[in-house]
C-alpha cells in the first residue's frame, strides 16, 4: 500500500507540472480565449498543445478519483465515509470559490468539488460497476459534443475584442479593476467547464475503478506502453476532430499515468522521486501558490507581464517555480506531516486539528 501511495504521489507531482505549464502558457501569459482565435503559434506552444493540453487535466482528474477512492477505503471503518468525504468536498468547494473569485478565475478546484459530489454515491460500488458508470459519463461527454449547447462562446469578432480588453486590464489594472473584469469574465469561462464536466466525472470514476481493481499491481507496464503509443498516435491525427480533440487526450493521459506509475514503483532514482513525491503530497498548496506567484508576475498590481512574455520565457519561469516548489516541499515535509493547506483541509474535514 505505502509503495503504491508513494508512486501515486510521484505521478501527481508530475501531473502538477503539466497543469502548471498549460495554465502558464495558455491562461496566465495571455487571455484563455486567445487559443480559440489563433491556435498554438510558437514551437513551445505547439509542443504544449500536442503533449500536455487537456492531457494534464485529464490525468489530474483521474488522480482525484483515485484519491477519493483511497479516502473512502480508509474511512470505511468509521462507518461515516460519506459524511467525512462530503465535508471534504464542501471545504474544497469553499477553497475553490475563494481561489476563483479573489485570485484567478482559471480555477479548477470548484469544478472538481462539484464533480466529486456526483462521484461520491458511486464509491461504494465494486471496480467493474465503477468502470461501467465511467463509460456512461464518457458516453454523455461524447453525445453532448454533437448537441447544440445553450452556453456557447461568442463569435470570433467578439472574442477578439474581449482578448484585447483582457490584455489591457490584466496588464495594467489595479486589483479592484482586475477583480471586476475577472468576475465578469466568468460568464465566458463557464461554457468551457460545462463542456468537459461529464468527462471530469468519467475520469474520476475511472480513477476510483482503477484503485479498486488490480490494474495497479499487474499488467500496468504493458498497458502504459500501449496507451501512451496509442494516445500519441491519435493526437497526431488531424481528422476527425473528435478523435484528436476528445479521445486522444483521455488515452494519452491514461498512458502518461500508467507509465509514470510504473517508473515510480521501481523506487529509483530516489533523488528524482523524492522531490516529485513531496510536491505531489502538497499538490493542493502548490497549486494555489502557483496562482499567487503568477498573478503577481502577470497582473497589473504586480509586474504586469500579461500579454508581454513569450511562451519560451514563460516556460523558463514555470520550470524555475516548479523546481523551487519541489525543494520547498521537501524542506517543509521534513518538519511537518502535511502541507499548510492540506492541514487546514483536514481540519475542516474532520472538525479537529491533526498533529
Amino acid at each position: 500500500m505505502s509503495q503504491r501511495i508513494l508512486a501515486i504521489d510521484v505521478v501527481r507531482g508530475v501531473a502538477l507540472f503539466g497543469v502548471l505549464v498549460v495554465n502558464l502558457i495558455t491562461e496566465f501569459r495571455v487571455s484563455i480565449f486567445q487559443q480559440f482565435l489563433t491556435g498554438p503559434g510558437s514551437a513551445v506552444e505547439r509542443v504544449v498543445d500536442f503533449a500536455l493540453e487537456s492531457k494534464a487535466f485529464a490525468l489530474f482528474s483521474l488522480l482525484f478519483g483515485i484519491g477519493l477512492a483511497i479516502q473512502h477505503e480508509r474511512l470505511q471503518e468509521t462507518g461515516r465515509a460519506t459524511w467525512f468525504l462530503s465535508r471534504r468536498l464542501i471545504a474544497l468547494l469553499a477553497f475553490g470559490l475563494l481561489h476563483l473569485l479573489f485570485i484567478w478565475n482559471g480555477d479548477i478546484l470548484t469544478e472538481y468539488a462539484i464533480a466529486g459530489f456526483v462521484v461520491l454515491p458511486f464509491l461504494r460500488l465494486p471496480a467493474d460497476r465503477l468502470a461501467k458508470a465511467s463509460l456512461a459519463f464518457f458516453a454523455i461527454f461524447f453525445f453532448l459534443a454533437f448537441v447544440p449547447q445553450p452556453l456557447r462562446l461568442p463569435d470570433s469578432a467578439s472574442l477578439e475584442r474581449h482578448v484585447a480588453l483582457a490584455t489591457r486590464v490584466y496588464a495594467n489594472g489595479s486589483y479592484a479593476e482586475i477583480w471586476r473584469f475577472s468576475f465578469e469574465e466568468l460568464r465566458l469561462i463557464l461554457p468551457l467547464h460545462v463542456n468537459v464536466f461529464a468527462r471530469t466525472v468519467a475520469l474520476m470514476l475511472l480513477g476510483a475503478a482503477v484503485w479498486k481493481s488490480e490494474l495497479l499491481t499487474r499488467s500496468i507496464a504493458v498497458f502504459s506502453v500501449l496507451a501512451t503509443a496509442a494516445g500519441l498516435g491519435l493526437t497526431a491525427v488531424d481528422e476527425p476532430a473528435i478523435v484528436s480533440g476528445m479521445v486522444a487526450p483521455i488515452v494519452l493521459a491514461l498512458g502518461y499515468g500508467a507509465l509514470l506509475y510504473t517508473l515510480a514503483r521501481g523506487g529509483k532514482p530516489r533523488f528524482v522521486l523524492e522531490p516529485l513525491a513531496a510536491l505531489g503530497r502538497m499538490a493542493f498548496t502548490n497549486y494555489i501558490l502557483q496562482s499567487v506567484v503568477f498573478a503577481f508576475v502577470f497582473f497589473g498590481f504586480g509586474a504586469g507581464q500579461f500579454g508581454k512574455m513569450s511562451a519560451a520565457q514563460a516556460l523558463v519561469l514555470g520550470l524555475a517555480v516548479y523546481v523551487a516548489q519541489m525543494m520547498l516541499s521537501m524542506v517543509w515535509l521534513r518538519s511537518f506531516q502535511y502541507g499548510p493547506l492540506e492541514w487546514l483541509w483536514r481540519v475542516l474535514m474532520y472538525g479537529r486539528r491533526p498533529a
